[in-house]
């Protein structure tokens, strides 16, 4: 009896904490009406580390990286997104950026291990659109608030669409 309470309590835990990981919240919306969902590929990685210098040295630590932009024109889509950013932050991820302004926000977040930030995930709203930059590899704690200090990550975030080049024929605005 004890042994069966111990795996529902697991599975329960489990099943709660993996709502919250980027691998199931990319899933869920990568479909969704229009968003931009990138997951880019290890052999563009030099492509993309090209967009600054400061990301290039970041770039090369990374395993994965994804992007997801979704419209935030309206105070529910906002909301939405917002709350999205708390669940992971709130999911052991430690803020080490945040400026709100009314639903505008600019968030970076960090999960460590020992003294190497693991993952880092950025989130962008300005009641325009929103989007999540995720970086998982081995990172340098001091440079990632450093980065995040000076707003690089936005301006990587800014840089990643046009380097992508991802002007498909078939879609226009």
């Amino acid at each position: 009896m004890k042994k069966s309470l111990i795996i529902v309590a697991f599975l329960l835990i489990t099943s709660c904490s993996s709502y919250n990981s980027i691998d199931t919240f990319y899933e869920a919306h990568k479909n969704d009406n229009q968003v931009t969902a990138i997951r880019v590929p290890q052999f563009m990685f030099s492509l993309v580390s090209e967009i600054s210098p400061e990301m290039k040295s970041l770039v090369g630590n990374t395993k994965d990286l994804r992007y997801m932009q979704f419209p935030s024109k309206t105070k529910s889509q906002s909301q939405f997104l917002n709350n999205q950013m708390n669940s992971f932050a709130s999911s052991s991820f430690i803020e080490v950026f945040r400026k709100n302004d009314e639903l505008k926000r600019n968030v970076v977040s960090i999960r460590e291990k020992r003294d190497v930030v693991k993952e880092i995930l950025i989130y962008n709203n300005n009641n325009s659109t929103g989007s999540f930059l995720y970086f998982n590899g081995n990172f340098d704690p001091i440079k990632v608030r450093e980065l995040a200090k000076n707003n690089q990550f936005e301006n990587f975030s800014n840089g990643l669409l046009p380097q992508m080049n991802l002007n498909t024929p078939g879609i226009t605005n």
